[in-house]
């Protein structure tokens, strides 16, 4: 049991959900400090290297045989926990503010909704398996998420990486809604025929 609890798949989620008290610290270190882009673009590299280890343990845990029920909880709730803390801290710098909050908005409560039907539904013993569109558009909010938190460092090299990062953000919303809808709908047959 503790074997594989702490196989490499797993190790990479443990890291991906300690990576967002880092990226934390960046951004409180970052408005303590003198003006300078080091702290923006460390929350960003910890960004991305989080990000990454999302596609390597679920990689890994199906070739080498390693998935485990604790890889199969802790992996979505790191990704909303990383996805979620960015977010708030984007919005609390106002990288992203006014209409921009919405796509945020929209975002996070789809995260949140479709947690709780899948609570529900477990209690049910019905499984809604996690669609190919749906990890796109993970990749999509983590993308658009990476270009955010380089936001002003970001825009020193490459002047439109705000809006960059905004525009996917919208589409990321946008992709977010019909995935979400797609799991209410198909949940809604479980709760209706219960």
């Amino acid at each position: 049991m503790a074997k594989r609890a702490f196989n490499l798949p797993n190790l990479l989620t443990y890291a991906r959900i300690l990576a967002v008290p880092l990226i934390v610290v960046c951004f409180y270190l970052e408005g303590r400090t003198r003006p300078t882009d080091f702290w923006r673009w460390a929350a960003f590299w910890i960004f991305v290297v989080a990000s990454i280890t999302d596609y390597f343990d679920g990689y890994i845990a199906r070739i080498w045989s390693q998935t485990s029920n604790i890889g199969k909880m802790l992996d979505p709730i790191a990704d909303k926990l990383l996805v979620a803390a960015a977010l708030l801290l984007l919005a609390f710098d106002r990288t992203i503010d006014k209409w921009s909050l919405w796509a945020a908005i929209i975002i996070l409560c789809r995260e949140v909704l479709v947690s709780g039907l899948r609570e529900y539904l477990a209690e049910l013993k019905v499984s809604v398996p996690v669609t190919r569109l749906a990890k796109w558009k993970t990749t999509m909010q983590l993308v658009a998420i990476g270009f955010l938190l380089a936001g002003p460092a970001g825009e020193l090299v490459f002047p439109w990486t705000i809006e960059v990062g905004i525009t996917l953000l919208w589409l990321s919303a946008l992709v977010t809604l019909y995935t979400g809808w797609d799991y209410f709908r198909a949940g809604m047959k479980h709760i209706i025929d219960e």
